[in-house]
Parts: structure tokens; C-alpha cells; sequence
């Protein structure tokens, strides 16, 4: 495996691992990583947590939120729930909630609308939509501290809702089982659809979004709802993608959902997700800062620590950005730590390169400048090039 032909020069002494580590907090727990973010709503935030952790951010929304006041589906709802009040309201986000009241108000129907809210009974799933209940003047009747909408099911379905109205403010698009299962149990479902969800206007962001992630141009991709999720599957379906997105998803690029009901239609085509625990943005970019970095492919190679990410390389804990063909190389031999891998491989690595084996010359020498280190990847006459990996690891890669 280790060719002997021509044996790594020793190195500098290795820099202390406290030092790395300070080194790196420099940049950022995220820094050398590519995220995409699909969010429409709320983007801004998202984008700039990812940035303040160093990470490279491309964003496209995946889809785009009707304005609440154009919306006539909501205005008929709403008219309906003051003519003819429910038994129960189930407010299920405080923005939907907040938006609703404003939409009312701007139809003239606001004072309608509350006193009609103040006679039913109304469930708020989870603290943050109690706030949005109570800013409104209400009260709510009852609300799980877990935020689940299971909860909210179960606590109405054991109360019995045969024969009941039950009005349920939507957020973007059915909730998945709910509405199902009230029916049912025998209830009468009032959808209140707050606000929908609907493609982008200019499909061209997202479409350059999905040529990224396809081609491994991404480490991970975010999504905040589950509509975005969706949408990106249905225009990867339009342009014959869709395999190749679910291949990217599946295996290279870390799929990031802010919550269970958002990975579900990811979930419904094989692919698993990450999420963190707390379903808030702050969680999810703390759980992309703990998983990417634990990704990354981490060799010692010539007296040197090498940490392989996305679009960069930590030397040492010194970032060091690399061009995509240098990347592509890198990949490539550290797919086979310390073996040779010939020009005609590494060409095929290259993309776009042709049969110019001086293709592989020129993107090898700007890689090496790139790591500021010329003796990271070495040179083997007549056969290629291999990195220089610490004879003390040599064991432990030689099976592959």
C-alpha cells in the first residue's frame, strides 16, 4: 500500500492540540462548510447564525407565503367562523395566529373575529402561541407545554368530538393525520388557512440550489417546513432530478430539518434527517456545528494534522481555502490515504477536464499552493501522486 519508492521528509513538530483548537474557534465551528438554506420565511435569521459560525451560505427560497390579506380562501374561513362559531379553535403557530387577527382587522372583521374566539374553546399548541392568544386580549382554554400536535390531538379526541366543529388554523398546508383523524372520531373540520404556501415566482435560485446539491456543491441542507421540503422535491421531479437529489441527500449532503413534521417528505421518499431537540433555528445550527465538523475527514499527513471540509482545509487549525478542481483531487486521494493514485484516476476526478493529463498538473500545483505546504501531497515518478500520510497511521489505513 505505502510505497517505498519515496518516503515522507520528517515534518515540523506537530502543534499542540490546545493550540488547534483555539485555532479553529477562530473561524468558526463551520467555517470550510457550504449550507443551503430553502427557508422563505424567516431566512435572514438562519442565514446570519450560519455566517457568524463561519459557514458559506447559499440561500433560495424554496417556496413563497401568500400575503394573508389577498387571500380569499382565508376570508371565507373567517366569515364562516363568526357566522356560524365552532366548538373549539385550535390556534397551532403564534405568527398564523398574529396574522389571522391582523388579516381580520384589515377586512373590518377583527372585533367580529374576537368576540366570536372569546365564546369557543381554545386550545394553543405550546407556549410561544398562548403568547400570540393572550397579545390578542384571549384566553386559551388549555395548551401542552411539548408543543405536540399529537398532544392536542389526543386531549380532543379523548374529550370526544363526535358531532363538534372543530376549527383549525393550517400553517402552509394540511396538518398530516390531524384533520384525518378528527373526521373520524366524528367531528366537523373548519379549515383556517392562515397562510399557504405556494412555488417561487422566479424558479431560477432554486434551481441553481438543486443543481448544487446534486453535484455535492452543498454539506448540508436546511429546511424549516415542511412545504419547502416539498416543493424542492416537485422541481426536482420537473426537471428529472429527483433520483439524483435523493442520492445526494442520502449519502453526501446532511439533510437538516428544524423539526419532525418538517422531515416528513423526505421521511416519505427513504431519507433520513437530522434534528435537534428543541425545534428552534438556534438548536438547529448548534446540531450542524457538532455533525459537519464530525464528518469531516481528519488525516495526519506529513507532521501535519489535515482536516478535510467542504470548499476548505484546516492545516494545522489554519483554514485554507482550496478551488474545486484542488478539492476534487484531495478527495480523491484521501478516498486512499498514503496509496498512489495515478493521473488517469485523478483526471477522471476533475471535472470537466478532458484527457489533458496537464489538467492534473495544474490543478495539483494551485492545490499545494492552496495548502501552503508543498510536501503534503507528494509525487510519485511515473505513476502519480499520494498523500503523504504519517508512517505511524500507515497501519491503520492500510486495509482501505
Amino acid at each position: 500500500m505505502y510505497d517505498e519508492q519515496q518516503s515522507p521528509e520528517p515534518g515540523p513538530e506537530p502543534e499542540p492540540e490546545a493550540a488547534q483548537r483555539a485555532r479553529r474557534s477562530e473561524h468558526g465551528p463551520l467555517a470550510g462548510f457550504t449550507i443551503g438554506v430553502t427557508a422563505a420565511r424567516r431566512a435572514d435569521e438562519l442565514i446570519a447564525l450560519l455566517e457568524r459560525r463561519g459557514a458559506s451560505v447559499v440561500h433560495a427560497p424554496a417556496l413563497r407565503i401568500v400575503p394573508l390579506a389577498d387571500d380569499g380562501e382565508l376570508l371565507a374561513a373567517t366569515k364562516e367562523i363568526i357566522d356560524q362559531a365552532p366548538d373549539v379553535v385550535v390556534a397551532t403557530t403564534a405568527i398564523g395566529f398574529r396574522g389571522w387577527i391582523e388579516a381580520a382587522e384589515g377586512w373590518g372583521l377583527g372585533e367580529a373575529l374576537l368576540a366570536g374566539l372569546r365564546e369557543v374553546e381554545l386550545l394553543a399548541r405550546g407556549p410561544k402561541v398562548k403568547g400570540a392568544v393572550r397579545a390578542a386580549g384571549l384566553t386559551e382554554e388549555w395548551s401542552p407545554s411539548s408543543e405536540s400536535m399529537a398532544e392536542v390531538l389526543d386531549r380532543l379526541l379523548e374529550e370526544g368530538v363526535d358531532g363538534r366543529r372543530v376549527a383549525v388554523q393550517l400553517h402552509g398546508e394540511p396538518l398530516p393525520g390531524f384533520v384525518e383523524a378528527l373526521r373520524a372520531g366524528g367531528a366537523e373540520v373548519v379549515p383556517v388557512p392562515v397562510y399557504r404556501w405556494m412555488p417561487p415566482e422566479d424558479a431560477g435560485p432554486l434551481d441553481r440550489l438543486l443543481d448544487a446539491t446534486v453535484s455535492r456543491g452543498l454539506d448540508a441542507l436546511t429546511f424549516t417546513s415542511a412545504p419547502a421540503a416539498a416543493s424542492l422535491l416537485s422541481r426536482a421531479e420537473e426537471r428529472g432530478l429527483r433520483e439524483e437529489l435523493l442520492a445526494a441527500l442520502g449519502h453526501d449532503v446532511l439533510p437538516s430539518c428544524v423539526g419532525p413534521v418538517t422531515a416528513l417528505p423526505l421521511q416519505a421518499h427513504g431519507i433520513g434527517t437530522v434534528q435537534p431537540e428543541r425545534f428552534r433555528l438556534g438548536p438547529l445550527v448548534q446540531l450542524l456545528c457538532q455533525e459537519l465538523p464530525g464528518r469531516a475527514r481528519a488525516l495526519p499527513v506529513a507532521g501535519h494534522r489535515m482536516e478535510i471540509r467542504g470548499h476548505a482545509v484546516l492545516v494545522d487549525g489554519e483554514l485554507r481555502p482550496v478551488p474545486p478542481a484542488g478539492m476534487s483531487l484531495l478527495r480523491a486521494l484521501a478516498r486512499r490515504p498514503g496509496w498512489v493514485v495515478s493521473r488517469a484516476e485523478l483526471l477522471r476526478a476533475l471535472p470537466g477536464a478532458g484527457r489533458d493529463e496537464h489538467a492534473v498538473e495544474t490543478a495539483m500545483a494551485r492545490l499545494r499552493n492552496a495548502l501552503g505546504s508543498p510536501k503534503l501531497v507528494q509525487t510519485v515518478v511515473k505513476r502519480g501522486y499520494r498523500l503523504a500520510l504519517d508512517p505511524a497511521a500507515d497501519a491503520k489505513y492500510a486495509d482501505g
